[in-house]
């Protein structure tokens, strides 16, 4: 059973930058897919970026150009910095593995990115 703590959520001001923290504990494999999703208030869960453990990188198209994932395969440890936040990125930030390509998905509690002046 692989589980995932998260970490580095917050408050900030629009324009301003945070850093995401997730480590996966309760496997020794080389995590396929690593990645982080966000629940908006009053919306549906959705992916902002993940990456793969060849380094392959998928980021939705509102994170393009100011979020960037990088991992850490020897901690089992997933980032996303935030930067130029805005108020539509609030959310609650959940970090997501897959282990293998044809496993589930494991799921951590959610860390809470709020945006405001």
């Amino acid at each position: 059973q692989v589980q995932l703590v998260e970490s580095g959520g917050g408050s900030v001001q629009p324009g301003g930058s945070l850093r995401l923290s997730c480590a996966a504990s309760g496997t020794r494999a080389n995590i396929y897919v690593m990645g982080w999703y966000r629940q908006a208030p009053g919306k549906e869960r959705e992916v902002v970026a993940t990456m793969t453990n060849s380094g392959r990188t998928n980021y939705a198209d509102s994170a393009k150009g100011r979020f960037t994932i990088s991992r850490d395969s020897g901690k089992n440890t997933v980032y996303l910095q935030l930067n130029s936040l805005k108020p539509e990125d609030t959310g609650v930030y959940f970090c997501t593995v897959r282990v293998t390509a044809f496993a589930n998905n494991y799921w951590g509690d959610g860390t809470l990115v709020t945006v405001s002046s």
